[in-house]
């Protein structure tokens, strides 16, 4: 092979893992973790940026199960049993998904099928339970979705102008 077809395949090869790299970082993938009185508290997901696009009502249609993420499922892991406000949710792992609404108060859904690509073969009959969140509007913009876990238990979303958090007992 001769040294100009070389450089022109490895050029090219160096371009398509590059763009790939680029692609696979439009929504990283993350995680958020806690501990509360001992229980660990892991959440998985993929962060999408705003990208000055409308979130809800537009990317993200009200009324309608979401992922709460891009790409797989964003997941909820506990150590041990737990509760979120009277829902008892056993130790393991689930798939969490929101029901963005208009107004202040949306739905958020543990569902037991943890290993899932998006919504898409989304089964409410494989929910564990739902819980209504206040949302709430933040001042500041939130480029990227971002989960956080404190110290007390507290869950908390924020994305775009909106907020949201739980609070995991054991």
């Amino acid at each position: 092979m001769n040294k100009s077809i070389l450089n022109t395949t490895l050029i090219f090869g160096l371009v398509v893992l590059s763009s790939s790299n680029i692609w696979a970082q439009e929504s990283p993938e993350t995680s958020a973790e806690g501990s509360v009185n001992g229980v660990k508290i892991k959440i998985d997901y993929h962060s999408p940026k705003v990208k000055g696009r409308i979130i809800w009502g537009g990317l993200e249609q009200y009324d309608k199960v979401w992922r709460t993420g891009a790409n797989e499922a964003t997941t909820i892991e506990v150590s041990e049993d737990v509760k979120i406000g009277k829902n008892k949710m056993p130790k393991g792992k689930y798939a969490l998904f929101t029901i963005p609404k208009k107004g202040d108060a949306w739905t958020v859904i543990i569902n037991k099928v943890s290993d899932q690509w998006g919504a898409f073969e989304y089964d409410q009959k494989q929910d564990l339970f739902r819980f209504e969140v206040k949302v709430e509007r933040t001042l500041d913009l939130n480029e990227s979705l971002k989960f956080d876990v404190d110290d007390s238990g507290n869950v908390m979303f924020a994305w775009e102008y909106k907020s949201f958090k739980f609070k995991i007992d054991k």
